[in-house]
């Protein structure tokens, strides 16, 4: 009998020893893979600042970095859009003085030699692709929903592909001229930024592509391109966000630093990577990672 309880003991003392152990390492394993998703989502969100800026289509290459980490089509491309408000953060501060100008000139629009002015431009521009954005988002989502990862990544590819060969078309047209602005130069632009919300097509590489071919210089392409960026950007996010329900799924620390990093990634490089933007021939590149994304796509199918 004796034994018997002295046999019961020890096991108890067993028992209890071993389940803080396994809770201990099943704590400091939940730690470690919050960490790793915290330091992927700051990752993503510097990505966004520094691509955002670049003709290479950021919601595309984006999208195709989350659905590779294994997020659904859907989400990657949600979330993609939701980081856009961090580079409108960023844009905002950037761009403050000539906002400020542009607002200071709302009193003057009901004389006629406003009509065309740039702030008309960008308001009615920005209605534009509000609608076209909607419109191509809807198709978009219930397109994805049918795809699995390998082929959203193909069809980002091929995007790609496409924005690239454009890109290398209206750049030969590049003029140095000053010119106002029009309706239908907003019309063009507004439903080439709207349509920039499908996955691999650049906004900014379309919307200075589609001012270059209008006879824009170079500076003020970029510049009309990048104030248009701004409400895009802002209804882009909040699309992205409220058409996901919150991103429950989404620790709010990982959504929140991934934000924070977009919008501060976004606001060092702009001046650098704008510069280097109107340099380089990012039509090649696009093509180039167009190449890759379908080539990553259809092993991923395969």
């Amino acid at each position: 009998m004796k034994q018997l309880l002295q046999s019961r003991h020890l096991h108890a003392r067993h028992s209890t020893g071993s389940t803080p152990k396994r809770f201990c390492n099943s704590r400091t394993a939940s730690r470690v893979m919050d960490l790793l998703e915290l330091a992927v989502a700051i990752l993503i969100g510097v990505l966004q600042g520094i691509f955002e800026w670049l003709p290479i289509s950021s919601e595309g290459n984006i999208s195709i970095i989350l659905t590779a980490l294994g997020r659904t089509p859907a989400h990657a491309i949600q979330y993609s859009l939701f980081l856009h408000l961090g580079t409108a953060i960023a844009a905002t501060a950037y761009f403050r003085g000539q906002i400020y100008d542009l607002i200071a000139d709302i009193p003057m629009l009901r004389t006629r030699s406003y009509d065309t002015s740039d702030l008309v431009f960008l308001i009615v521009a920005t209605l534009i692709s509000g609608v076209t954005g909607l419109v191509a988002y809807k198709f978009l989502i219930e397109a994805v929903s049918e795809l699995d990862g390998g082929l959203l990544i193909v069809l980002i590819g091929v995007l790609l592909v496409a924005t690239g060969v454009f890109q290398q078309r209206s750049s030969s047209r590049s003029q140095q001229t000053t010119r106002s602005t029009t309706y239908l130069d907003a019309l063009l632009v507004g439903v080439g930024q709207g349509a920039a919300i499908l996955p691999g097509v650049s906004r900014s590489g379309t919307t200075v592509g589609i001012l270059l071919l209008r006879g824009y210089g170079g500076q003020t392409a970029f510049r009309l391109s990048f104030l248009l960026s701004i409400p895009a950007a802002i209804g882009a996010g909040l699309l992205g966000y409220l058409d996901s329900g919150g991103f429950p799924s989404v620790v709010p620390l990982h959504a929140g630093s991934a934000l924070l990093a977009s919008a501060l990634a976004g606001y060092l490089s702009i001046d650098l990577l704008m510069r280097f933007a109107r340099r380089v021939s990012f039509g090649v590149i696009c093509i180039v990672l167009g190449g890759l994304a379908i080539l990553g796509g259809l092993l991923v199918l395969v």
